[in-house]
């Protein structure tokens, strides 16, 4: 058996610079690292000695593609560290704007970073060739996620309408209707996108991961919720620091996370699927079962059809929220800070992303962790590599990279808000 390295320099369709190396020797899987190569941005060290009010906005600026998530899980640590709880209505458009997040961000996964691998385009671009009416569905109901960010949010990248105990500005329900218009809209493509993502072609491979995800017990959690997995993992958020472990690896500036004497874990949209199946909307149930998933999905390449699920449930709800709105009697709550630690999670579209706050009696910042999805995830991506490249050594060089990297955008890893077209260097050992 040929022995061989791959080593692609920069990996294409994904959010940020990453870099992938495998190495092959007498047929066998022997090393796989997936090399994030971003310099860190030190948004931890940046937030200290900063007023508590500001973690909001500060931490929108991390990711473009996915800033409600970081302002949502800086805003609720802070209320958790002031002793307030954000409830009724004021909740409710939070979990809203969380909605439109969701919509833009797997959309454009979907139908511009994923898509193409399945139907063997090198961009959304060339797919556009032969598929105008799919792309422009896709770039139609992105733009319907984008105007729920806008219209509650302030702006599309970037919202700056949240603040630490609700928001800065209210609309009244009666301004509602064009969005709503807009939203039905998405959800009936959002229902034909799951019927056409259910006819990809999907790779025969099963893996029997960790999946980790908020649950709450009567809603699909976004906000907040205990922290489950299927492997008996039920902790409240308060607790992560004690079960879940950061390193330094040496071949990558982003952060490497395992749970404590079990190793990897997957979280992201699959995690929150498979544990919290029974939370989703009745239409969201029933068009899964209908796509052939089933109540646990365990192949990562079928993760693109529980990503259209999750748009289709972003709409249904939504448009619930919208339907029950009624106008809050207040912006927001007061607030007061106090010398504490404050904790939250939140579901971002790629998974669960984790705050830690420590504040003092002046409101200011004293120290912050942040642990994005991306960076817990990049254990279980290497593996489902190892595993994978073994099933599939016999195929041509150029065939096996472009395999590789489809694995990858399964997680759609946010590494940050670039993406690079593909350079790729195949070293046979001698």
């Amino acid at each position: 058996m040929q022995n061989k390295n791959i080593i692609v320099d920069y990996l294409a369709r994904v959010e940020g610079e990453g870099s992938l190396s495998i190495k092959i020797k007498d047929g066998v899987v022997h090393d796989v690292k997936l090399k994030i190569i971003e310099p860190p941005r030190f948004f931890e060290a940046l937030l200290r000695g900063r007023a508590f009010t500001e973690a909001p906005d500060i931490t929108a600026r991390i990711c473009g593609i996915c800033p409600i998530a970081y302002q949502m899980s800086a805003v609720h640590a802070m209320e958790d560290a002031c002793g307030i709880h954000v409830e009724g209505q004021l909740r409710a458009l939070r979990r809203l704007l969380y909605c439109g997040e969701w919509i833009e961000s797997h959309t454009l996964h979907v139908y511009m970073l994923h898509a193409p691998d399945f139907l063997g385009y090198a961009s959304a671009w060339q797919m556009a060739q032969d598929y105008p009416d799919i792309v422009k569905r896709g770039l139609q109901m992105k733009k319907a996620g984008n105007a729920v960010l806008d219209f509650l949010g302030g702006r599309a990248v970037h919202p700056v309408n949240v603040r630490v105990g609700g928001f800065y500005k209210l609309p009244e329900p009666r301004e509602f209707e064009p969005l709503a218009a807009q939203l039905r809209l998405g959800k009936a493509m959002a229902l034909e996108t799951v019927r056409w993502v259910a006819q990809l072609p999907f790779p025969d491979f099963q893996r029997d991961y960790e999946f980790v995800a908020l649950s709450h017990p009567t809603e699909y959690a976004m906000n907040e919720g205990r922290l489950l997995s299927n492997k008996g993992l039920n902790i409240a958020v308060q607790a992560y620091d004690d079960y879940f472990v950061e390193e330094q690896v040496p071949y990558s500036t982003a952060l490497y996370s395992h749970i404590k004497g079990r190793g990897a874990y997957f979280t992201g949209p699959m995690a929150r699927y498979n544990l919290n199946f029974e939370r989703l909307s009745p239409l969201a149930q029933q068009t899964a079962l209908s796509a052939g998933l089933q109540r646990v999905c365990t192949n990562p390449f079928k993760s693109i059809i529980v990503r259209s699920i999750e748009i289709l449930y972003a709409f249904d709800e939504a448009l619930r929220i919208i339907e029950h709105y009624r106008m809050p009697e207040q912006v927001a709550l007061p607030v007061q800070p106090r010398a504490a630690t404050g904790y939250a999670c939140t579901e971002a579209p790629r998974g669960t992303l984790y705050h830690r706050y420590t504040i003092k009696e002046d409101g200011l910042i004293g120290d912050a962790r942040i642990v994005p999805p991306t960076s817990q995830n990049q254990k279980s991506i290497e593996q489902d590599l190892g595993y994978y490249v073994a099933q599939i050594l016999h195929l041509p060089d150029k065939e096996l990279t472009w395999k590789c990297e489809q694995a990858i955008r399964n997680y759609d890893p946010c590494i940050s808000c670039a993406t690079h077209f593909l350079t790729v260097h195949i070293e046979h050992e001698p």
